[in-house]
């Protein structure tokens, strides 16, 4: 019974871990957004073919354009200035955060929940709004507790309204997220372009983009590599000429690598489960041997081959389901005090899967006919005579 219940505790322990592995990483990318795909400036060839000196690209905002009008496989682009160097400072404190200006949509595709007042609109970023919204830490150092909407800070001495700030995103002390604040694209472009970038005009810090169909980001990737190797003169099958990240590309990945561990750890349960088996198996043999007599009185004074099988299948398959119902009780109980723990970045706390659950049971059930039938039968089949003349 020990070993069927430490069996099918490993079982659902070790891939409720793995689940939460799984899970946890899940929600480190759905931090990010959904379907999110990066791409930056980068290097290529200064003449093509050779590979001795490489020249420097630079992202521009005809490069998104081009992306957003003509790659019919992109859902959504967004084209994005990102800067450090800018103090912040409001009436209670100052701050130098990260300063982004980002095009409306830039929340639909980037995970971006709103705490307060609003989002970005298209009259911002048409009109050039001076306006702002706030990351959950820039919020906290800028204001300390006074409510920041409708305020005013100072971003190198140029004013901006408060329009909006945004939930925390993330765990633990990672603050470079929470840290950012948002202002429309073209007053981020009048004001704070993007500097040592040579003599590019309009150049841009990253796009991010959506492929229309989650399966099809490939086709999507390969239409902005074209758009951009046509734009900044180089071959785009050179795949080295790109700086990009595909979270989808890594999901998947992560995906295949944690459906291989659950696999494993699946198998390691099942095996130690067949042990236990084993061992009840043997068990019920010892007790039909010790209980030879037994068997002989019951079957002498009428006890059909039936009722003899009967009672020792039902014997073995209680004993194997009673233990696995308590390896289930102690697995459980262990995941939720797990989870009653801090969890770090990028691991969940583990839970019951149902599915490994239901394997659970269906192995037992198959331990539970095996362990019973067969000491069962060897029970059944025993000559009344024989069984009585043992001693």
């Amino acid at each position: 019974m020990f070993g069927i219940a430490w069996g099918v505790g490993s079982l659902l322990l070790l891939v409720g871990l793995g689940e939460g592995f799984r899970t946890g990483n899940q929600k480190q990318l759905a931090e990010l957004g959904e379907d999110v795909m990066f791409i930056w400036s980068g290097r290529v060839p200064a003449v093509e073919g050779n590979f001795n000196g490489l020249r420097q690209y630079y992202l521009n905002y005809k490069d998104y354009l081009d992306i957003k009008n003509e790659c019919n496989e992109v859902r959504a682009a967004a084209a994005v200035i990102s800067r450090s160097d800018i103090h912040a400072v409001s009436d209670f404190q100052s701050s130098s955060g990260q300063v982004m200006g980002v095009p409306p949509n830039y929340n639909q595709i980037r995970y971006l929940p709103l705490s307060q007042g609003r989002w970005l609109n298209d009259d911002d970023l048409a009109q050039r709004h001076n306006v702002i919204v706030l990351g959950d830490e820039a919020r906290r150092l800028l204001f300390m507790g006074q409510p920041p909407v409708g305020a005013t800070i100072l971003l190198n001495g140029n004013s901006f309204q408060v329009i909006g700030t945004l939930q925390r995103i993330g765990h633990g002390d990672n603050n470079s997220i929470n840290m950012r604040m948002f202002v429309p694209f073209t007053s981020m472009q009048a004001l704070f372009p993007l500097q040592n970038v040579g003599e590019q005009k309009d150049a841009i810090s990253f796009i991010n983009y959506q492929p229309r169909i989650r399966g099809q980001h490939e086709l999507a990737k390969l239409q902005v590599h074209k758009i951009i190797a046509r734009n900044h003169h180089f071959d785009w099958q050179n795949k080295d000429a790109f700086d990009e990240w595909d979270t989808i590309k890594n999901s998947e990945m992560v995906g295949k690598i944690f459906d291989a561990m659950d696999m494993f750890l699946g198998s390691v349960g099942l095996v130690t489960l067949a042990l236990g088996a084993i061992g009840i198996i043997n068990i019920m043999l010892v007790a039909v041997s010790e209980r030879t007599k037994e068997i002989g009185l019951r079957k002498a004074l009428g006890a059909t081959n039936r009722s003899v099988l009967l009672q020792f299948f039902f014997e073995g398959a209680f004993l194997t389901l009673f233990s696995g119902g308590m390896g289930v009780a102690a697995a459980a109980a262990l995941m939720a005090a797990l989870g009653t723990l801090p969890s770090p970045p990028g691991f969940d706390t583990p839970k019951l899967v149902p599915s490994s659950a239901a394997l659970a049971i269906g192995a037992l059930a198959i331990a539970g006919i095996v362990a019973g039938l067969y000491p069962a039968r060897r029970a059944a089949l025993l000559q009344p005579v024989e069984a009585l003349r043992q001693e």
